[in-house]
């Protein structure tokens, strides 16, 4: 029998995956996921696609993700695109590729000159994205592969979701994962569904399973068949993996199928990959020890340093080894190991002694490269037993993370050294208080909160220390869903504990006058914002100064302080110092919040885009998350919905777990949903909004939940449960006593009220905004009061067209563009009811303009008042035709049917017969080209 081979010369048990990804190849634009476990055979479903045919007309560009990274965003993508320069120039680039001029030098003679650098922090990113995608597109036909996305960097995620969102006509993108190893499951970093028009393919790569494993066999020993005992034997020993099928069998030189019943599964791998190192000389071997140490890919002076060999053997040295199958070259003349198993393998050969020696030489070499790479000397480090050096460089590499803008792997590290480390107190002290003062800024989903609270108890943490420890525990808690009442506890303590660090002191104090956390009494916030505005008058720290200005200012305006605005100018427009620029941010963001949050909506946007410009290499991605949110809301209140629910969806997935800015982008959604009519969405996303544990929610965001759940329910009919809601909300701001942001609730609280027959209760709500907003800076709870007034009079007083309009001016003077059209609607029945003529055309007026928004309830039931008149309204025919397009009472009609709704309740939901809903279904099935409902679910 001749040798067995390196590898099956044919694809075994993946026929199935292989059509798919050709199809995809074949169908651009495309995207194909490939996901499995290691050594489940996703590289060679890569090789194998890349031999055939119909790929040779595309450009391949490879990009490879390492274990051990470095920071360096995009680096998987980058370095697929090195090799293009010889392909550029045929078609002329944009100058915005010009950005990628600094990160490619490869090919900088290729592209022009950097345009200059964008004032609005959210274009700088996104030029970045553009121009990727712009050199992609000049090449042709192209598929882009990027291998292990799980051990990619968040910049190289960020970036691919922005390639598959909007790929280039001629672009395929293939990345393969492993799902176990990504963060939170997902290896884009959130969930991924193709565009319309952009070819989507997900590949899972399971185990083979026994026949599998018998030709896959049979193909490597190059035989006809092997026994089905042995088969059996050799699926069950490996479980089906491929990679381990090979490796087993080319430990084989004479197969014995005895072999299989004598030794383990990994024993056997490792026997495979020590005998294949014995046949190697005694500097190949070195070199195959050297690679596996090192665990990533690397150049041959670095394998040859660490392994001991001299420069003048070490070519031959490498060149044996790659001939022997036990090293392959990965790209770029760096050579390692073809899986992180068989690496793991001649690892595991090695001696402790071996392995301690060959990690100190790996420190020793990798510590003259420029610049250091700490994570690899901190994990050479500890394998070497040098715990000092461990300790120095993993703290180094956490410092180098943050310097850098990766927050993430910066938590991770000096969260990993608190509880690996065993430091000396004065050690705990100082990266405790670096942990919690990074956790506190970022987003990352390693959460810190089990350590911080851990160190609580650590008696070698100074009082100090633990005061900065629970102030930073205080602060983490506090954006975390069922967190506030715990955070607030903490930080009254670390008050105490920080007694002789008035300067930190007075941050937690800043935090605890905020007043838009649970639902603690205002009075109990201003005498907190009290003692910190006295602190700030005499403060000579401008570090400290900015800080608690970016809290106490945001504060005051959110509860409408005349005041504020005249303070603004205590704000610097920017700052050279990184760390007054973070406050600078995180108080321009906050206070478009609070402006968006009382109806300075102008203002608001002024000042988030002056937060977001600051945030831009501060690495402070929590104060972006929150201006992120902000805008979404904004966006709301102005009307921009037309790609409102999308944004807000892609938002929510990345910041599920971060209460401030989840429950405002819920809130959003709901709000949206309730427009729409989707009843169940509208319920499931304002429970987020913090409506069902006001003690744990952000208070303004709760109350907004409050008055989309009682229009819910008034438009369902059930005014019981609509005044049920109301009356939660009002008990909040009741106990709260901020009626600055009853801007939603107080109009749909009086109008639930005025519908059930509880006239006195509207009346004392009037009396109540009344004297709540009276001395307040508060344009929309004012705005809402003229509202409420006029519904009170709706039916009773002849002066409620003469309100509703005046309201309505209010409204249109403050951009609200939802809240004006249904002021209009109110106009428009009232002149229903006192027989104005044109009342009717301008209730279908107001029905186009809640189809423009995206509000199709809105407008259904506007139509459907029309149609009660029985007067004619001229055919919207007419306006436009919608060919093979779904128009948009048909879009909402699909809508509804996906969410798997009859024909009845897509009747009651959008006020049609179902006769005319069975007409529109019929539409909907033919255009999207299904033949039933069935179909279209699937």
């Amino acid at each position: 029998m001749t040798p067995p081979r390196t590898s099956s010369p044919v694809l075994v048990g993946r026929g199935d995956e292989l059509a798919a990804l050709l199809g995809a190849v074949a169908d651009q634009p495309a995207v194909a996921l490939v996901e499995g476990e290691a050594g489940v055979g996703k590289s060679r479903l890569v090789r194998e696609l890349l031999r055939r045919p119909e790929v040779t007309p595309l450009r391949v560009l490879t990009g490879f993700c390492q274990p051990l990274r470095e920071p360096f965003p995009y680096g998987a993508v980058l370095d697929a695109l090195r090799t293009v320069a010889g392909l550029l120039g045929r078609v002329p680039l944009s100058p915005v590729t010009g950005v990628l001029r600094p990160l490619l030098p490869e090919i900088a003679d290729r592209l022009p000159d950097p345009p200059p650098r964008p004032e609005d922090p959210r274009h700088e990113r996104h030029h970045l994205f553009r121009a990727v995608r712009e050199v992609v597109a000049a090449l042709g036909p192209v598929l882009l592969v990027v291998e292990d996305l799980h051990w990619a960097d968040d910049g190289c995620r960020h970036l691919l979701r922005f390639l598959m969102a909007d790929p280039p006509p001629d672009l395929t993108v293939l990345v393969t994962y492993r799902r176990e190893d990504s963060p939170g499951g997902m290896p884009l970093g959130r969930a991924y569904r193709p565009p319309a028009g952009v070819t989507g393919v997900v590949v899972g790569l399971s185990p083979l399973d026994a026949a599998q494993v018998h030709d896959l066999a049979a193909a490597i020993l190059d035989v006809d068949g092997v026994s089905a005992e042995f088969a059996a034997r050799l699926h069950e020993r490996t479980a089906g993996i491929p990679f381990v099928v090979e490796e087993v069998l080319r430990a084989l030189r004479d197969p014995d199928w005895r072999l299989l019943d004598e030794v383990a599964v990994p024993a056997l791998l490792r026997d495979a990959m020590a005998e294949r190192l014995d046949r190697l000389t005694t500097t190949g071997r070195r070199i195959a020890q050297a690679a596996a140490v090192l665990g990533v890919p690397a150049e041959e002076e670095l394998l040859a340093e660490v392994g001991a060999v001299e420069p003048d053997r070490a070519r031959a040295a490498l060149t044996h080894a790659l001939r022997s199958g036990v090293l392959h070259e990965a790209a770029d003349m760096r050579y390692g190991f073809r899986h992180i198993l068989a690496q793991q393998a001649v690892y595991d050969t090695l001696t402790g002694p071996e392995r301690q020696r060959l990690h100190l030489r790996a420190s020793s070499a990798l510590a003259n490269v420029t610049p250091r790479p700490f994570i690899q000397l901190a994990e050479h480090s500890l394998k070497a037993g040098r715990h000092t050096e461990w300790l120095r460089n993993c703290e180094a590499a956490a410092d180098r993370a943050l310097e850098v803008g990766d927050p993430s792997t910066a938590t991770r590290l000096y969260q990993r050294l608190l509880d690996e480390a065993s430091p000396a107190p004065s050690d705990v002290d100082r990266l405790a208080v670096k942990l919690g003062l990074v956790a506190r800024g970022g987003i990352d989903q390693h959460d810190p909160r089990a350590t911080l609270e851990r160190l609580l108890d650590d008696r070698r943490l100074s009082r100090s220390a633990r005061g900065q420890v629970r102030m930073n525990l205080g602060f983490l808690l506090i954006r975390q869903f069922e967190g506030t009442v715990q955070a607030r506890s903490h930080l009254e303590q670390a008050v105490t504990e920080l007694a002789d660090q008035p300067e930190l002191a007075m941050r937690a104090r800043a935090v605890l006058g905020q007043p838009f956390i649970g639902a603690t009494p205002l009075h109990e916030h201003l005498g907190w914002m009290r003692v910190v505005d006295s602190y700030i008058e005499s403060c000579e720290n401008p570090e400290v100064r900015y800080s608690l200005l970016a809290n106490e200012l945001g504060s005051r305006l959110s509860i409408g302080d005349h005041s504020v605005v005249s303070e603004l100018d205590r704000l610097p427009a920017s700052s050279a110092d990184v760390e007054i620029r973070r406050h600078l941010a995180r108080a321009n963001c906050n206070l478009a919040d609070a402006c968006a949050l009382v109806g300075h909506f102008d203002l608001a946007h002024d000042f988030l885009d002056k937060g977001l410009r600051l945030t831009v290499g501060a690495g402070v991605p929590f104060t972006a998350s929150t201006g992120q949110s902000t805008r979404i809301h904004l966006d709301w209140y102005s009307g921009n919905w037309g790609s409102l629910v999308a944004r807000a969806g892609r938002l929510l997935d990345e910041y599920r777990e971060l209460l401030p800015v989840a429950s405002e982008i819920s809130l959003v959604l709901g709000c949206l949903a309730v427009a729409r009519g989707d009843w169940d969405e509208a319920e499931r996303y304002l429970a987020e909004s913090g409506v069902r544990s006001v003690e744990n929610s952000i208070t303004p965001v709760a109350l907004g939940g409050f008055a989309p759940l009682a229009r819910l329910w008034f438009e369902r009919g059930d005014l019981t449960r609509a005044c049920a809601e109301a009356d939660l909300g009002l008990d909040l701001v009741r106990r709260k006593g901020v009626w600055a942001w009853t801007g939603e609730l107080a109009p749909a609280a009086v109008d639930a009220y005025c519908a059930a027959g509880r006239l006195e209760d509207a009346v004392e709500l009037v009396e109540e905004l009344t004297a709540g907003v009276a001395d307040r800076d508060a344009p929309l709870a004012h705005v809402a009061l003229k509202v409420c007034r006029a519904l009170v009079a709706m039916g009773r007083d002849d002066d409620a067209v003469f309100l509703l309009r005046d309201a309505r001016r209010a409204a249109d003077a403050l951009g609200l563009a939802y809240y004006s059209a249904t002021l209009s609607e109110r106009i428009a029945l009232c002149g229903l009811e006192s027989g104005d003529a044109s009342a009717v055309s301008a209730l279908g007026e107001v029905a186009d303009r809640f189809e423009a928004l995206g509000a199709g309830r809105d407008a259904a039931r506007c139509r459907h008042l029309v149609r009660g008149t029985g007067v004619a309204m001229p055919s919207r025919r007419g306006r436009r035709g919608y060919g093979n397009a779904l128009s948009p009472r048909e879009q909402d009609v699909a809508r509804l049917l996906a969410q798997g709704r009859t024909n009845r309740e897509i009747a009651d939901v959008l006020f049609l017969s179902p006769r005319t809903v069975e007409q529109h279904v019929a539409r909907v099935l033919r255009k999207l080209g299904v033949a039933s409902r069935a179909e279209l679910l699937a």
